[in-house]
Order: C-alpha cells, then sequence, then structure tokens
C-alpha cells in the first residue's frame, strides 16, 4: 500500500513538471530555424567524437613525456578541434556566407572560453575521480567524457548568439 501512494506522489510531481520542460523547450527552440538544430547535433555528435579522440590521442602521446600531459593534450586538441568545428558549423548548420575570419576569430572566442574552462574544470575533476573511485590512470579520460554534455551545450549558444548571428 505504501509503494502505490509514493508512486502516485512521483507520477504526480512528474506531470507537474511536463509542461515546466515543454515550455522550456519550446521557448529555447523558438528561435532555432528546422532543421538547424538538428544538423547541429550531427555536426556536433562528428566534432564530440573527433575531439574526444584527439583528446585521448594526445594524452596517450603525451603523458609518458610530460607531467600531467593530460592538460597539454586538452589545450592542443582544442586548437586543433575549434578549426575543424568551425567550418562543419559555417558550412552546413548556420550556412553563412563570406565573414571567414571574423566567424573564425568568433568560434574561437566562444571555443576558447569553453576550452579555459575545460582547463579549469579537468584538473579538478581528474582530482576527484582518483580520490574518490579506483579508476587512477583512467580519471583524465573519464573527466573529459563528463565536460563533454557542459561544453556542447555552451557551444551550441555562443555560436548561435555571437559567432553565427545574422548582421542586425
Amino acid at each position: 500500500m505504501r509503494r502505490i501512494a509514493i508512486s502516485e506522489n512521483f507520477s504526480r510531481a512528474g506531470m507537474k513538471l511536463l509542461p515546466f520542460i515543454h515550455e522550456w523547450w519550446t521557448g529555447f527552440t523558438r528561435h532555432i530555424p528546422p532543421g538547424q538544430f538538428g544538423r547541429y547535433l550531427v555536426v556536433g555528435l562528428w566534432n564530440t567524437f573527433f575531439g574526444y579522440g584527439t583528446f585521448a590521442l594526445f594524452t596517450v602521446l603525451l603523458n609518458p613525456i610530460v607531467p600531467h600531459g593530460y592538460i597539454l593534450a586538452s589545450f592542443l586538441s582544442g586548437v586543433l578541434n575549434i578549426t575543424i568545428a568551425y567550418f562543419g558549423y559555417k558550412w552546413f548548420v548556420f550556412k553563412t556566407r563570406g565573414n571567414y575570419l571574423r566567424e573564425w576569430l568568433r568560434c574561437v572566442a566562444v571555443y576558447g572560453s569553453g576550452t579555459v574552462f575545460g582547463l579549469i574544470a579537468l584538473p579538478v575533476l581528474v582530482f576527484v575521480i582518483r580520490h574518490n573511485t579506483r579508476f587512477i590512470a583512467q580519471a583524465p579520460y573519464i573527466a573529459g567524457a563528463i565536460l563533454i554534455p557542459v561544453v556542447v551545450v555552451y557551444n551550441f549558444v555562443g555560436h548561435k548568439t555571437f559567432s553565427f548571428r545574422s548582421p542586425a
């Protein structure tokens, strides 16, 4: 009997939350042209795998020769991935013309600020993982993966409202 009451209360709370989520999602996507968010997800998925792959590759290469090589790996992979991502977003997602240098510099600003956040958060997460789990050697990889969704959302908003915004 008690289990049913808990389930019913949880269900009622969930039903109250659904309109809020729907309203938030509608407000979030109202300013996004049809198909743009889907294209962003496709390019973003590619960028995520490519970016994490280069981070992992650079970490494997640098850890044996540089103390805390994962930090340098994060920086180097970030610089490479900004340029690769820029072309995907410019040509496939936002479909802008011209303004290559201006838009690329804005992408650098958006991605650069995200990279700075990652460079600060990564060692903190690595420390937390190493001191609270048994994943000592894997900690940089796990921390990098944890940061992915945070950076993905930040970057979309930054590119939509700054890097590739239409001139007024």
